[in-house]
């Protein structure tokens, strides 16, 4: 099992991503809904990036409408996707997660919802939480003209309602994903008492259930 970095850094760290972000949205204004996009027909993928895979992948697997989720890479070449190697910093990486969704239960604006508000803290760069480098930067990459559309707009109305004290740095890229080693495969699932997973990840799942529990899937 890795071992991952752990340094207090920011001072909002111990309250975890849930409570920095529903903090922010409580002190500003409501959370946007996610813009109006084009129906789309079968299943679709998604690919984002917001610090360690382990949590964005265990949150996404409780999302209503996603059918899978992979742990991997994105953002660099095939020869260094791997996490030896993306651990050195040096391979354009990022963490990240495959999502293949049902646009019939779910889309792409409401997973982009779920990882704005309650996934990650998208105003820090290169680093979430106890993660420090960039392959644990905020990071979309669009799989689709529309989802880059879609991104870019949710970004600028996230910045314009000042629902952060500071302004987004997600990177909307391209990329292709590559699927992380088989031990970082619904990692917090099958870790749940990790003591990584407690602190910094299952505070995600329960966030999801309160905020928007009609996306909730137990």
């Amino acid at each position: 099992m890795p071992i991952r970095p752990m340094f207090l850094a920011a001072p909002l760290l111990l309250a975890g991503v849930a409570g920095l972000t529903l903090a922010a949205q409580s002190d500003a204004a409501p959370f946007p809904a996610p813009p109006a996009e084009a129906a789309a027909s079968g299943d679709q993928v998604a690919v984002l990036a917001g610090g360690c895979f382990w949590g964005i992948e265990g949150l996404f697997e409780h999302v209503r409408g996603v059918k899978s989720v992979t742990a991997g890479y994105a953002g660099g070449s095939k020869a260094d996707a791997t996490y030896g190697a993306v651990s050195t910093e040096r391979t354009g990486h990022a963490e990240a997660v495959r999502i293949v969704y049902d646009p019939r239960q779910v889309s792409y604006g409401t997973l982009l919802k779920v990882f704005f508000s309650v996934g990650h803290d998208p105003t820090q760069v290169n680093r979430q939480f106890p993660d420090s480098g960039p392959s644990y930067r905020s990071a979309i990459f669009a799989q689709t003209p529309q989802q880059r559309q879609v991104a870019a707009a949710y970004i600028a109305a996230l910045n314009g309602a000042k629902v952060y004290p500071r302004p987004v740095a997600t990177r909307i890229e391209t990329g292709a994903f590559y699927p992380a080693e088989s031990y970082h495969q619904d990692f917090l699932r099958r870790n749940p008492d990790d003591s990584y997973i407690r602190r910094y990840d299952l505070p995600k799942l329960t966030a999801l259930k309160k905020t928007w529990p009609t996306l909730w899937r137990g």
